[in-house]
């Protein structure tokens, strides 16, 4: 599996990015937000996600690994796919996705196109509480300094790769890091392991 891709940006366009990996260009399916986050920059790091189909294999990027956890579980729902997912998360910042789908927010998610009134409803109801898990993970990253995103980042991969779901993992170690900023990764994990 692809954990990111990063390169030179051979090409960029709202709906593609085509990244140059050492002689080796791939094309990726991004949102809007991803295109705003790495348009003007001549190399990038994209998240991926790679879906294999029968007729494809499909590479979707992100510039950061909240907006591909925010994608990973609008494709969970029934009757979303990547492109439908991709859309959503075009026509909404994934923090703004996250509080319509938080307050249940019917009307505002229907205007994005490609969704209905159930479609809508059934988001709403699948993934009320994943997404405020996800918002709580965004924000305690966003506040934390600097040298702790890395601890963040190894110890949350530390923890899913151990079998802890990712959103109850990033909660957690985000509260640790709050209580102890200059703790080192192993202690973190095993902080964490004692609340999860």
């Amino acid at each position: 599996m692809i954990e990111y891709v990063k390169g030179e940006l051979a090409e960029l366009s709202p709906a593609v990015a085509v990244i140059d990996c050492n002689g080796v260009g791939y094309a990726v399916n991004i949102s809007l937000h991803t295109y705003s986050a790495i348009q003007g920059k001549t190399g990038c790091k994209l998240y991926i996600h790679e879906a294999i189909r029968e007729d494809a294999h499909v590479l979707y990027g992100f510039a950061d690994k909240q907006e591909r956890e925010l994608f990973l579980l609008l494709i969970g729902v029934s009757g979303i796919g990547g492109n439908t997912a991709r859309t959503m998360l075009s026509a909404l910042s994934p923090t703004e996705l996250c509080q319509v789908i938080g307050t249940g927010n019917v009307t505002l998610l229907k205007t994005v196109k490609g969704i209905g009134q159930k479609t809508a409803e059934r988001v709403i109801v699948e993934l009320k509480d994943k997404v405020l898990t996800v918002m709580a993970a965004a924000d305690s990253t966003a506040s934390t300094p600097g040298g702790n995103n890395v601890v963040m980042e190894e110890a949350v991969s530390a923890l899913t790769m151990l079998g802890f779901a990712a959103a109850p993992s990033q909660k957690v170690v985000a509260a640790i890091l709050k209580e102890d900023p200059q703790a080192a990764v192993e202690s973190v994990i095993k902080q964490a392991f004692k609340r999860l």
